[in-house]
């Protein structure tokens, strides 16, 4: 196993808190909710805030993933990639019921981070397209754009659930650490 794969070390797991998510991981995080919430539940389909909104949460997703490579330590792919043997790892921890302590995303995490990011950038893709000669008012286009619209909401969903629920068998204090940057064990 790589050093990248092992969980956290029980002499680690006396440290009760760390700094974990620098300011630019939890303002994209916070941006990126906040431009879903307002494409899906407020503003009017095909606008131009609904549009414009989609590319700035697209462009918010591709700074991250550039962060992914030379940000801060729990912010790099490196450190948190799901590799299959992580994820099995991961999976096989939780069945015995023995969660491993990751100070950044576990694998399921990081698995469900990637797949919102895929969707984010799919909508502005698809949502780009709709607006060109080629593609404009093509039928399948504009339900493949409300169907990756409700695959991210429900996945977003699905990742606020898993949070708090993992944050409670981790006994972690997950969301705050989304706001603070600090992630603290109780």
């Amino acid at each position: 196993m790589s050093r990248l794969a092992r969980p956290v070390a029980s002499a680690t797991l006396m440290e009760e808190r760390r700094p974990v998510w620098d300011r630019f991981v939890r303002l994209f995080h916070w941006t990126v909710v906040t431009c879903v919430v307002l494409n899906y539940f407020v503003l009017e389909e095909g606008e131009w805030p609904h549009e414009w909104t989609g590319y700035f949460a697209a462009a918010f997703v591709a700074a991250r993933i550039v962060w992914g490579f030379i940000g801060s330590k729990h912010a790099r792919f490196s450190d948190f990639f799901p590799t299959p043997s992580r994820v099995r790892q991961h999976m096989q921890a939780m069945r015995s019921r023995q969660a491993e302590h990751h100070w950044g995303h576990n694998p399921l995490g990081a698995l469900m981070m990637l797949l919102l990011m895929a969707l984010v950038l799919s909508l502005g893709l698809t949502g780009w397209m709709q607006g060109t000669d080629t593609f404009f008012g093509e039928d399948w286009l504009q339900n493949l754009h409300k169907y990756l619209a409700d695959a991210l909401v429900i996945s977003a969903g699905l990742h606020a659930a898993a949070a708090i629920v993992m944050g409670r068998l981790e006994r972690t204090r997950l969301i705050k650490a989304m706001i603070t940057g600090v992630k603290e064990r109780y």
